[in-house]
């Protein structure tokens, strides 16, 4: 521009029309975060098709974020149950978990009992990655329930993961009088009456179920506490139900679906959220091979695991052809037992089956993805999974974190057919999960896949489609200005301060040379909100690439010049010829003229002008002395 050399963003709309923007305007772009695999759609430039949508998205969060208020509010004005502070026998119970608690278990369970012995309901999301510890938090929360005479009720969303809940709970609880009870289509008619009237006489404390919890024949004499593990495995219905049960008792929902920080921050003040980020000791990352189907590594791979006493999961999510494939495995390693599970066996024989499991009289279990919930067996540390390529991100990280709950090294085989060319999507996906193999890199697969899945299912189906039209950050950024706006508070009163001074300032090509690190050096730059900022960065190029060139200087000392003009209360500052136009937001804009030698050095002059202003502000900014 006019013969000097400035960078831009160069944003493409439909029919390839351009919109160049100020790298130091880049604050004003957000970057689109979807669903892998799909294009957004573009918008005409000039036209108010982008604007619609933007309106439509909020008029979405505005219910969505009215009913969670509204939920919200019902909780605070409402008067719960202040459970006691802890027993003895809490204190016992808790100091007889064999494993050391990490930092963040005990912070989260600080918070939990916190909220409980406050007359407040609680209503706390506990994230944590799979294997993290979450259920032992439920337990000690469930334990501290009945320690005050109240009962407990425990949502999973499999029959599975019921039965192993309640073969850890009365494990846990086998020292103390606590009657513990599992609800599910496992039971017999009869069996199931029976629970269901001792849950009403009040002589069961903990009941853990299946959504059969949810139907109308079922009632408790005093029930305290629900915890639900991943609730959006619950459908619509059974939400409504929970809906109401959030007005009245303590609710404690535990997901290994991380929640974006952004998101997090959104929702604050409507939804108690606690992270359990940290690994427990010992814990090894699990190591991850993606390889074609092989018969040989197959064998190998279910060889070592029992070589060193221990079990496999082997994943083929198919219910036909699964005995097929167990009697192939059967054929590859003839003296491992083999069993198979799936979700159409009749109740009596998956029972049996994964009980045997359990108990060591099988090596290897073929089954579907009815392992994928929760399941905690430290005695299997090898699952081979399928036909991987057919899975969902966050299925395959869910999957392998099946394994790798004890000491020892744990493997997980994706497997793919061999003559198979993979889509680009299926590439990718095997791609992150053999990258992240790191422990806790569940809140960084957040960032490929889950979080729009996670803040759909967080936010529920309907919020999906809007995210996947704004994308995810816009969403939270819009979500946030709404639940402030329902809440009365006021937004901060910002300046936005655009300068036009026609300096040359950017970062040449030979100081940072990659494209990307570039743009992400000038994204913080538009970020910047105050001096301390500014020298965080200016020490940090320092650092990274070494003495700064006498453009970026400049590019420097303009931050400083927006920063300064912003507190004032300056809207624009434009060069044009040999003239100063200064606008204020509430003056008419003001014209200077430059002297002599003004121009060469002009932004200490334009400093030592604001520094004018600055002493002689009053309610109303006009500047004392023209240049």
């Amino acid at each position: 521009i006019d013969g000097r050399e400035r960078d831009f963003l160069a944003l493409e709309y439909l029919d390839k029309d351009k919109l160049y923007i100020p790298v130091e305007e880049l604050h004003l772009v957000r970057k689109y975060v979807g669903v892998e695999g799909r294009t957004p759609r573009l918008s005409r430039l000039g036209s108010r098709s982008w604007e619609r949508t933007k309106e439509k998205v909020k008029r979405s969060i505005r219910d969505l974020a009215g009913e969670l208020l509204e939920i919200h509010a019902a909780r605070e004005i409402k008067e719960g149950f202040a459970s006691s502070p802890d027993t003895p026998w809490q204190h016992e119970f808790e100091a007889a978990f064999i494993y050391e608690e990490t930092p963040d278990q005990l912070e989260t369970l600080e918070e939990v009992k916190r909220d409980m012995e406050s007359l407040k309901p609680m209503d706390r999301l506990i994230c944590g990655d799979v294997g993290y510890g979450k259920t032992e938090v439920a337990m000690r929360a469930a334990f501290k329930c009945v320690m005050d005479g109240k009962q407990a009720a425990i949502l999973v969303p499999t029959t599975i993961l019921a039965q192993q809940h309640r073969t850890t709970f009365s494990e846990r609880m086998a020292d103390y009088p606590i009657n513990v009870a599992v609800l599910s289509r496992f039971k017999t008619r009869s069996e199931q009456r029976d629970i269901i009237e001792s849950l009403k006489e009040g002589t069961v404390d903990i009941v853990i179920g299946t959504h059969r919890l949810f139907q109308e024949d079922i009632a408790f004499k005093n029930l305290g506490l629900v915890i639900i593990d991943e609730e959006q495995r619950f459908g619509v219905a059974h939400k409504e139900k929970l809906k109401k049960l959030r007005k009245l008792v303590d609710i404690l929902t535990l997901t290994a679906t991380p929640i974006p920080r952004t998101l997090h921050m959104s929702l604050m003040g409507l939804k108690d959220v606690s992270h359990i980020d940290t690994p427990p000791e010992d814990r090894l990352p699990i190591h991850t091979v993606v390889t074609e189907y092989n018969e040989k590594t197959i064998a190998a791979a279910i060889r070592r695991e029992m070589n060193r006493n221990g079990q496999v999961f082997f994943v083929h999510n198919r219910v036909e052809g699964i005995e097929e494939m167990a009697v192939k495995l059967h054929r590859i390693v003839p003296e491992a037992k083999i069993a198979v599970a799936h979700g159409r066996m009749r109740e009596k024989e998956l029972e049996r089956i994964m009980n045997d499991f359990l108990n060591h009289k099988s090596d290897v279990l073929v089954a579907t993805t009815i392992i994928e919930s929760g399941l905690d067996i430290p005695n299997v540390n090898t699952i081979i999974i399928n036909r991987a390529d057919t899975f969902g991100l966050s299925d395959l990280y869910q999957l392998r974190g099946r394994v790798g709950r004890f000491k020892h090294l744990a493997f997980a085989y994706l497997l793919y057919p061999k003559y198979l060319a993979l889509s680009e999507v299926s590439r990718k996906r095997l791609k992150a999960i053999e990258e992240f193999s790191d422990l806790g890199s569940g809140f960084r697969i957040a960032m490929r896949d889950l979080q729009i899945r996670g803040a759909g299912n967080l936010l529920g189906p309907e919020q999906h489609g809007h995210i996947v039209e704004v994308g995810f950050d816009l969403y939270c950024h819009l979500l946030k200005d709404t639940v402030r706006e329902l809440k009365g508070e006021k937004g901060e009163d910002k300046v936005e301060t655009h300068l036009d001074l026609g300096l040359e300032s950017y970062i040449p090509d030979d100081y940072i040379p990659d494209v990307q690190q570039r743009l992400s050096v000038y994204r913080k730059m538009a970020g910047i909100v105050n001096e301390a900022g500014l020298r965080d960065l200016r020490e940090e190029l320092k650092d990274r690439f070494g003495p700064l060139p006498s453009l970026v200087k400049e590019l420097l000392s303009l931050i400083a010049l927006k920063l300064k003009a912003a507190r004032l209360g300056l809207t624009h500052l434009t060069l044009s010829d040999n003239r100063l136009i200064i606008r204020f937001r509430d003056n008419e804009p003001l014209t200077f003229t430059l002297r002599p030698g003004e121009k060469e050095n002009l932004i200490s002059t334009i400093e030592s002008f604001l520094q004018t202003i600055n002493r002689s502000s009053s309610n109303h900014l006009i500047p004392l002395a023209p240049l």
